[in-house]
């Protein structure tokens, strides 16, 4: 772990984040709720600031020099979003998040009665809602089941897929379990069939080296603000093709090229699926999160979450009556899920939290999963580039308490 972090820098990353100098209940602040939002490094926020100050204006609508340079931003950050992940500029959409670009194939890919859906019991709700909205218009909606180390049962592919299957989407990587799927076999799969493949990487983009050529996708979906980014900042990659045959998601101004009393003609790629004023801020601020993790290296960060999850888990061992969800170390990203003994997620949580120690609790939005597993809840420490081995000594021992607390 050493190696690793000397490798990331941690120290300089840590100072990037003014969050981390916070203490909860008079202790040092231990941030470990970044499958839920990830902190904001200075170079964002100041990005922000900075926009807001110097280019406030709307885009593609003005010949005036805020109105040029914030275009240029935000043209620029959809760029480098584009190179991040492997894709052609017009391919990115920008959206509010995972949930509202899901929610755009939804709409615009046109389900008829008849079509089926395949998606999996680990799925976040934002990949199982829109789907079940479906089914009131006789879309059925399938599920691949998990089995009992948190992994996919992929041979049930061949037995839910039908020629009647339009779509098969899945996530990347598990909000609960961390479980890393095969989403390069599981696109193959649905092409063989003649479906088309949507991946949910609200969990992998921000965590590894994501490339969408390779993953052989034809829908992705991200949040900017899992990514060091804004709330509210996301986006959808569509191969071209098929963002080119679909219809707009919305109506409104800057999606058209021409309108009429008559009738409509839809804009090029990808403003035709950008209607009304964008979220220009946080989109540009994007950009700049997208810098930042650059600068990094995705490969590093993978590397030292890996690690980070490894040391983790061999930790949490210590802790009697403490039971683990989802796959191995190395089969898994930097998400791990837990229960102690009969104690309510909600109630550990709130113990962990008087230590300073911030953890989600709860379904994560996954109630299917939860259900599958049989349990109501759980808590879940999750970990990103500028969290540490101390961080984790820190859950255990507070984890340790929590069992005196409660008598266990």
């Amino acid at each position: 772990m050493d190696k690793l972090v000397s490798k990331l820098n941690m120290k300089k990353i840590r100072k990037d984040f003014p969050i981390l100098g916070r203490k909860i209940s008079g202790k040092k602040l231990v941030y470990l709720d970044n499958a839920a939002t990830t902190q904001k490094p200075k170079a964002v926020i100041d990005a922000l600031d900075e926009y807001y100050e110097q280019r406030n204006s709307n885009v593609h609508r003005g010949v005036h020099t805020l109105a040029e340079e914030a275009t240029e931003a935000y043209e620029e950050s959809r760029k480098k979003l584009a190179r991040f992940i492997n894709a052609d500029r017009r391919e990115i959409i920008f959206t509010r998040g995972t949930t509202e670009a899901i929610n755009l194939v939804k709409f615009s890919l046109g389900f008829e009665k008849g079509d089926e859906i395949v998606t999996t019991v680990m799925e976040h709700h934002s990949n199982i809602v829109p789907w079940l909205m479906l089914k009131k218009k006789g879309i059925a909606v399938k599920f691949v089941d998990v089995n009992e180390d948190g992994l996919l049962e992929e041979e049930q592919y061949d037995d839910l897929i039908t020629e009647k299957t339009k779509l098969v989407t899945v996530a990347h990587v598990s909000n609960v379990l961390g479980t890393i799927n095969d989403v390069k076999k599981i696109a193959g799969i649905a092409h063989d069939s003649g479906a088309l493949c949507l991946v949910d990487a609200a969990q992998s983009v921000p965590h590894m080296p994501v490339d969408v050529k390779q993953l052989q996708c034809d829908f992705l979906a991200l949040s900017g603000h899992k990514m060091l980014g804004p709330t509210g900042s996301g986006a959808l990659y569509g191969k071209k093709q098929l963002l080119e045959e679909m219809e707009p998601f919305q109506g409104g101004g800057e999606m058209i090229k021409t309108v009429s009393t008559e009738k409509a003609t839809w804009n090029d790629l990808p403003w035709k699926f950008e209607a009304g004023t964008p979220n220009i801020a946080d989109s540009i601020v994007l950009g700049a999160a997208v810098d930042y993790l650059q600068k990094a290296g995705m490969k590093n960060i993978r590397e030292h979450e890996k690690d980070l999850t490894k040391y983790a888990l061999s930790r949490l061992s210590e802790v009697k009556g403490l039971t683990i969800y989802g796959p191995e170390a190395g089969d898994r990203g930097g998400v791990v899920s837990f229960n102690l003994g009969d104690i309510h997620a909600h109630d550990l949580a709130s113990v962990l939290n008087d230590d300073g120690i911030a953890v989600r609790s709860g379904h994560h939005c996954a109630m299917p999963l939860h259900t599958r597993l049989g349990i109501v809840a759980t808590a879940r420490a999750s970990f990103y580039l500028y969290n540490t081995p101390a961080e984790i000594d820190k859950l255990v021992a507070s984890l340790k308490r929590a069992r005196k607390v409660f008598r266990l």
